[in-house]
Parts: C-alpha cells; sequence; structure tokens
C-alpha cells in the first residue's frame, strides 16, 4: 500500500456525514390507495371554483325574474334561493373564494409558526415565552377568536384570514420545535457538530430537511381546519359579505328555507365535506408514508 493510500488521522475527511435517506416517499404515497383518492378530491373541486366564472350558467349575484326557491331542475342544478339566485353558481363562485383565503392565509400561518417554533429551540428563554404564546392563543377556540377580531375589525374575508392565521401559528411552532428537538439529538447530526460544522449549516443540511414530511402533513390538516374555519365563520355571519357568495353563508341562507328546497343545502355541504375529506385523505397518506 502506497503511503497516498494511507489517511492520517490529522487530515482525515472532515465532510459531515450525510443525514438518513428518507424512508417514506411522500410522492408515492399521493399517487395510490388514500391519497390518490384525496388528492383527487381536492382537485376536482379546486378545478371546479377555478372554472366557476366559464363553467357556471348564472352570474352568483342576478336575480333569475320568476326563479325563486326552485328546486333542482335542467337549469338550476341545485335549485334556486330566496332571492332568485342559482345555488350551483353561487356554490362553485364560493369555492373560489374559499379556496383563495385558505391557500392565502394557512401558508402565512405555517411559516410564521415555524419561524416561532425554530427561534424557541435556540434558547430557554426564547423557547418559554413561544410557548406561552402558543398557549394563549390555543386558550381561545377559533370561532370565540373569529368573533372576538370580527368586533374589533368587522367582519369580512380579510378577518377570516387573520382568524387562520393565528390559528395555524401554534400547531406549526409547535411541530418544528418538536422535530428540532429530536432530530439534533440524533448521531448523524451530534457528528456533524463534533466535527466542526456550525449550528446553522447542520439546521440548515440535517434537520430542516428531516423535519419536512411532519409539516407536510400538518399543512394538509390546516388546510381541512381552515375549510371550516371559513365556512363556520360564514355560516354565523362573520366571514365573506353577502352577496359575495361563500359556502358557510350559503347553508346559512339554505337552513330557514330546507322545506321549500331541500337541495339548497346539499351542494355547499357536499363540497365542504369533499374538501375536508379530501385533505385528511392526504394527510393520513403522507402520515403512514412517514411512519413506513
Amino acid at each position: 500500500m502506497s503511503v497516498s493510500e494511507i489517511e492520517s488521522p490529522a487530515v482525515a475527511d472532515r465532510t459531515p456525514p450525510a443525514a438518513p435517506a428518507r424512508r417514506g416517499s411522500a410522492l408515492v404515497a399521493l399517487t395510490r390507495g388514500q391519497g390518490l383518492a384525496g388528492v383527487l378530491l381536492v382537485l376536482a373541486v379546486s378545478a371546479a371554483g377555478l372554472l366557476a366564472h366559464w363553467i357556471a350558467p348564472f352570474d352568483p349575484t342576478e336575480q333569475i325574474t320568476g326563479a325563486n326557491l326552485l328546486g333542482p331542475n335542467g337549469t338550476h342544478w341545485f335549485g334556486t334561493d330566496e332571492v332568485n339566485r342559482d345555488v350551483y353558481s353561487r356554490v362553485l363562485h364560493g369555492i373560489r373564494i374559499n379556496l383563495q383565503i385558505i391557500l392565502i392565509a394557512v401558508p402565512i400561518g405555517a411559516v410564521l409558526g415555524s419561524l416561532l417554533g425554530l427561534v424557541s429551540t435556540l434558547h430557554p428563554a426564547a423557547d418559554v415565552v413561544a410557548q406561552r404564546v402558543f398557549d394563549v392563543v390555543l386558550a381561545f377556540p377559533a370561532l370565540i377568536l373569529a368573533i372576538a377580531l370580527a368586533a374589533i375589525v368587522g367582519p369580512g374575508a380579510v378577518t377570516v384570514g387573520i382568524v387562520i392565521v393565528v390559528a395555524e401559528i401554534p400547531a406549526f411552532g409547535r411541530t418544528v420545535r418538536t422535530q428540532v428537538l429530536r432530530i439534533r439529538e440524533l448521531p448523524f447530526v451530534e457528528a456533524s457538530e463534533v466535527i466542526g460544522a456550525s449550528r446553522w449549516w447542520t439546521l440548515r443540511t440535517h434537520v430542516l430537511p428531516n423535519a419536512a414530511e411532519p409539516l407536510a402533513v400538518q399543512l394538509a390538516l390546516a388546510m381541512s381546519v381552515a375549510v371550516f374555519v371559513e365556512s363556520g365563520m360564514s355560516f354565523i355571519g362573520i366571514g365573506v359579505r353577502p352577496p359575495a357568495p361563500s359556502l358557510g353563508s350559503i347553508v346559512a341562507d339554505a337552513v330557514p328555507n330546507l322545506d321549500a328546497n331541500p337541495a339548497f343545502v346539499v351542494g355547499p355541504l357536499a363540497v365542504v365535506a369533499a374538501l375536508v375529506l379530501g385533505f385528511l385523505l392526504i394527510a393520513q397518506a403522507l402520515g403512514s408514508a412517514r411512519r413506513s
């Protein structure tokens, strides 16, 4: 053996060890079984909302002459409401508004919560402050928080978005905190620190990539919760303001008119159920892939 082939401890390779390979594939989980079913449900509902401008037979605020509380028929698939508007068209446009709110609010809540969770792992004092903030937010149910905020700033889509952001911060913050504390105690992370890798290098290279899968699961769960929050706030009148359509407000309008047009409530409830079920199936599939 030549001298060049002998590796001295003094000149040994000091490249930090790589993190273990991921055991579950999120992509595979979403292309089979319940993951695929969830993706198809969400995509189908989302496509209907995004194409509402083109596929809705009527304007969502148009009052149609002589069409008061009609039942389902060839022209009005879900019938009409108490002020002669086509329910099917309003449901399609309500999907779009719902998705616009949750697709903006949930990522913002995820980023803010993740940053707070990350900061809380850097120093014990920061951890205490972050945990108390999370406790305060979790002490208020989302709808109670929504009512309080609506009393201060007024109802509307912006209020719905703020409530969703605030409600999701503790969930993402504690998910990130738990994963960081767990992963940084693993042997490959300790080895990186022993050979001189900086804290931020270790965090970026080892900790955050290994925390991505739990965050993906939490993101899917947060989407399902956000659908409920938006619908609930609109149902009790502190969400999206009329005459703009919202799934929750359509259900609220349908309740007093169930005897005249039972199908009035079926459309928006079916859409809410499909969205929530789709996101839950995605979360379950990602969770199963992570544990496999």
